[in-house]
């Protein structure tokens, strides 16, 4: 073993620190001699993933759950041995509400990726009036579109379901999820699936009806035993936390930032922000685009550039505890999204306390508000206070509850949330050709592949394992 395998990762979010992780087990495995290094600028680990522990309540600051259908969450949870830990979603009986009109409707069940599969419940429903239910059934005559380019994923609703269907139903489930501008974000990099069931079958209503027919003829062998969202019993910071305590022989250092990275044939020089210089021969960049952007201006100044396009939105949480005797009427569903039409500054609001168990104390109701979505994150700025009465505000006129929070919390995440525009893989492809002329130097996180918890582990897999074939010259 050369001096020259040295692995340095930037970032300690949850992207980085699996990338750690796996780098620990490949090493251990082949019997390797690798120092392994990680940096992190803040003075803890995790990222976004920070969970707080108060009067019974669990706080998420970020992200509350993950897709369970996507291995790479549970399978880092079982290498982990937290596996046991894993929760899913209590059946409330009720799922998400859509605000129409100031007055909370369910969304019709059947709806998968947007689109109706079942054509009861969306008759029922008053989320839609009845001409937009009927521009949503007639998606089944819509011919497809032949071209092959990219196409917002507002613009590819509308053609397929109707202006309605995308703004009281689409648009604030994406909303929900990336934060964006649903007439900016790139259907290809978001929702390939969509594109490619309109081609496979001519139309979303035609494609969910066949995989419909396909599934009772192929029935999977056994139920799965986790909802599609699923959590931890102490809250998501707890992953982290696990890695953070298995790592061995890693070498970790809180509170240290990378100032720049100078490239060189064998190894690069890793400038940190305290004047020291560290050296390796592969460098993992676990950082948002736009701080890899600065870390590589020195390297290369197109690809800098690149990262520099990938646009973010800044966000807040407001986490708000009532005493359940001070919320009118019934506590049903998981939570709710907030159409832009409505035009409030909340764009969602999770019923933390429905929606896992655990997380609130007997007779306590625990409610998480978001704000800030591109085109409309000023809020975000605001002072705690005014932010607070904003949310309470809008929770009074939309649920009633004039009482004041027994505990809250507000997070902010600036610059936090990568938007995939149109051009967002095309722009990837660029970055992929410019980051191979810096051997040894990886991208990895949120802002390229998928914005989603096991995305960013898988990035993190990824890396560690291309990392390991370069060392050992396969």
């Amino acid at each position: 073993m050369h001096e020259r395998d040295d692995v340095v990762i930037v970032g300690g979010g949850i992207a980085g620190l699996a990338a750690a992780w796996r780098l620990q087990q490949l090493r251990e495995e082949h019997g390797i001699d690798v120092r392994i290094r990680l940096f992190e600028a803040s003075d803890r680990l995790g990222g976004k993933l920070q969970t707080e522990h108060t009067d019974g309540l669990v706080l998420e600051a970020g992200p509350d759950s993950f897709l369970s259908y996507k291995p790479a969450a549970i399978q880092l949870a079982r290498e982990l041995g937290i596996e046991d830990r894993v929760i899913g979603t209590r059946d409330t009986g009720h799922g998400t509400f859509i605000l129409r009109d100031g007055r909370l409707e369910p969304l019709p069940e059947g709806i998968t990726m947007m689109v109706p599969t079942k054509l009861g419940p969306l008759l029922r429903s008053r989320l839609l009036t009845t001409r937009g239910k009927l521009r949503m059934a007639a998606e089944y005559l819509v011919p497809p579109d032949e071209d092959d380019g990219d196409e917002p994923i507002g613009a590819f609703v509308r053609r397929r379901l109707g202006r309605e269907a995308f703004e009281h139903m689409a648009q604030p489930l994406l909303s929900g999820i990336f934060a964006g501008d649903a007439d900016q974000l790139s259907l290809n990099a978001t929702f390939p699936r969509l594109r490619d069931i309109e081609r496979q079958h001519g139309g979303l209503v035609r494609g969910m009806l066949a995989q419909r027919r396909e599934s009772a003829a192929n029935p999977p062998a056994s139920q799965p035993k986790l909802t599609p969202f699923a959590s931890f019993q102490d809250g998501m910071g707890s992953l982290p936390e696990a890695i953070a305590e298995r790592l061995s022989g890693v070498d970790v250092h809180t509170g240290t930032s990378v100032r720049a990275i100078v490239p060189g044939p064998d190894r690069h020089v890793i400038h940190l922000c305290d004047g020291e210089t560290v050296a390796a021969s592969h460098v993992l960049l676990a950082t948002p685009a736009y701080e890899s952007a600065d870390l590589l201006a020195l390297a290369d100044g197109e690809l800098s550039a690149l990262l520099r396009r990938i646009p973010y939105v800044s966000t807040a949480t407001v986490s708000l505890a009532f005493r359940e005797s001070d919320i009118p009427g019934d506590q049903v569903g998981r939570g709710f999204v907030i159409p832009h039409v409505e035009n409030r500054e909340l764009t969602a609001v999770t019923w933390s306390s429905n929606k896992f168990p655990g997380r609130a104390p007997q007779g306590v109701a625990l409610l998480r508000a978001f704000v800030g979505r591109a085109g409309r994150e000023a809020i975000v700025a605001s002072p705690d206070d005014d932010l607070l009465q904003v949310v309470r505000t809008e929770l009074r006129e939309i649920l009633g509850i004039e009482a004041a929070p027994e505990v809250h919390r507000v997070n902010r995440w600036w610059r936090a949330m990568p938007q995939y525009v149109v051009g967002h893989l095309e722009r990837l492809s660029i970055i992929d050709q410019r980051i191979g002329r810096l051997p040894g130097v990886q991208l990895l996180g949120a802002a390229y592949r998928g914005v989603g918890i096991p995305d960013c582990i898988e990035s993190g897999n990824l890396s560690a394992q291309t990392a390991l074939d370069r060392i050992l010259g396969t």
